[in-house]
């Protein structure tokens, strides 16, 4: 049976405080919930950088793709017609005129494949459950979840570790491990 401890602050700087001083001790923090972004915290508790810069640029080229794709075969491929005296058998004679319709699709297809791809990733699209411990993190609460099995300390060795930090509040569960 593994130990859960919700360690809650009411300051994000005394929980970076805190993280530091925990995992300096090498008590390893799962999880940190906050109602806005904590600078610095990322390399404290390790949390390594994303590539979801990567994803947005695969899906700005989709949509870039998609709309020249989709721009050449009406305009050139499937329906030529000569609009202002502009040349209709070319892509690269047109190019010029398509650039602000690829630019708006290549953002829009970024945009919106970020959306997905956040909802996804942090497991909050509608119908999937929640997992934030408290419901005190999304208005003015910061809560540090810190797990038994993934530290190599007891729990009374941890319990009173947490306490020589400026804690708020401490909320201890039991969890079968599966």
């Amino acid at each position: 049976m593994k130990k859960v401890f919700h360690v809650m602050y009411d300051d994000d700087e005394k929980l970076l405080v805190a993280a530091r001083e925990l995992v300096s001790k090498g008590i390893h923090v799962n999880e940190v919930y906050s109602p806005f972004p904590i600078h610095g915290i990322d390399p404290v508790i390790g949390i390594k950088r994303t590539r979801l810069a990567i994803t947005s640029f695969m899906y700005a080229m989709s949509g870039l793709s998609l709309a020249v794709f989709f721009m050449w075969y009406t305009m050139i491929s499937d329906w030529p017609m000569n609009i202002g005296g502009k040349p209709s058998f070319s892509l690269l004679e047109n190019l010029p005129a398509f650039i602000p319709v690829s630019f708006e699709f290549s953002v829009f297809c970024a945009a919106h494949g970020m959306v997905i791809t956040y909802l996804l990733r942090n497991g909050t699209l509608p119908g999937m459950p929640a997992t934030n411990p408290d419901p005190r993190t999304t208005d003015d609460k910061f809560v540090m979840e810190i797990t038994t099995d993934t530290n190599s300390m007891n729990a009374q060795d941890l319990e009173s570790e947490i306490k020589k930090t400026d804690v708020f509040e401490l909320s201890i569960k039991d969890v079968k491990e599966s």
